[in-house]
């Protein structure tokens, strides 16, 4: 038996329940770990309110990052063995892989042995922030030397992934944020400008941190009104690339903008890169690299307890945090 967080019910972050649950051991191919931390994204919680991507059948556990020991390994896995320090690339589906749990198992492609010097709290905050950016970055968006990103929701885990990972391969973040309160954190961070939101004149503001050359490259959680004025301030042949949801408003298509600067925008999941062996393994490479260098860092922004898990979903949802939430076992 083992504790499993687990909802039984859509709704808000009193549904989550810690239960004691009989589970399973893995299959051929999978591994099962003992869980030391699990990292907190908000797609847990809009699969938790019935506004994800995938529906669950209930009760459903969640969570799609975790780290710990390697408990036991299923037929025809190589390459890991019982004890091994492992963190977790997530999964494409979190209903049938669901990270949330004392225990919990995986695919074996989506287990990773980390460098030694990340502890729990830290290799739990590693896969879905820096797959995630470097899938729209450097795998599609080819981001190179000299180069503007404009990164909005900048202060996310995903935002500061994004930050790092575009001065890692030699160009300039412009970070996107709602208010001056996170600027100086941004800063600190690696951003080469920041631009808040409430001060208005996004599309001014953001043209004149880019320079003469404009911004080819923007990485858009948010959607919404703000597409026009991100559209504006692009240079000729432009990519956006939306990645997220949070605005609640309509995202209107900036049709003359993008007919006049031959724009591209597109839609993005880091399924993209999970899903696709070749290059999953091309981004962990460079994330791994990354990390023993000391050029990737998560930033760490609160650490619950496990029986803290409402709590955390609940901080998760007030969307103050910089950095990641990550949960200890």
């Amino acid at each position: 038996m083992a504790r499993i967080i687990r909802f039984h019910e859509i709704g808000g972050p009193d549904v989550l329940r810690i239960e004691e649950v009989d589970v399973a051991g893995p299959g051929p191919g999978e591994v099962q770990i003992a869980v030391k931390a699990l990292g907190l994204n908000r797609a847990e919680a809009l699969m938790r309110a019935g506004r994800y991507i995938e529906r669950p059948a209930l009760p459903s556990g969640l969570g799609l990052e975790a780290a710990g020991i390697v408990a036991e390994v299923g037929e025809g896995v190589r390459g890991l063995a019982r004890g091994d320090a492992v963190s977790v690339v997530p999964p494409i589906s979190m209903a049938r892989y669901p990270a949330y749990g004392e225990v919990a198992t995986f695919p074996a492609a989506h287990v990773v042995r980390h460098p030694v010097t990340l502890d729990w709290t830290t290799a739990a905050a590693v896969w879905m922030a820096y797959l995630t950016a470097y899938g729209a970055l450097v795998d599609i968006a080819r981001l190179g030397p000299g180069e503007a990103a404009a990164i909005t929701a900048a202060s996310s885990s995903v935002g500061l992934a994004a930050i790092q990972i575009a001065n890692r391969v030699g160009a300039r973040p412009i970070a996107i944020t709602r208010t001056a309160e996170k600027a100086e954190a941004l800063i600190g961070a690696g951003a080469a400008h920041v631009v808040t939101l409430a001060e208005g004149g996004l599309d001014s503001r953001l043209a004149e941190a880019a320079g003469p050359d404009g911004v080819r490259v923007v990485f858009d959680a948010v959607g919404g009104p703000i597409v026009e004025p991100l559209a504006a301030a692009m240079a000729p042949g432009g990519l956006l690339i939306e990645y997220g949801g949070l605005s609640p408003e309509p995202t209107p298509f900036p049709l003359f903008t993008a007919l006049s600067k031959t724009l591209t925008l597109r839609g993005y999941l880091v399924h993209e890169i999970i899903g696709d062996a070749a290059r999953l393994e091309a981004a962990k490479a460079f994330v791994l690299d990354g990390l023993a260098a000391g050029a990737l860092k998560p930033r760490i922004d609160k650490v619950f307890a496990f029986d803290d898990i409402v709590e955390a979903h609940r901080y998760l949802e007030a969307g103050d945090q910089v950095g990641k939430i990550v949960v200890r076992v």
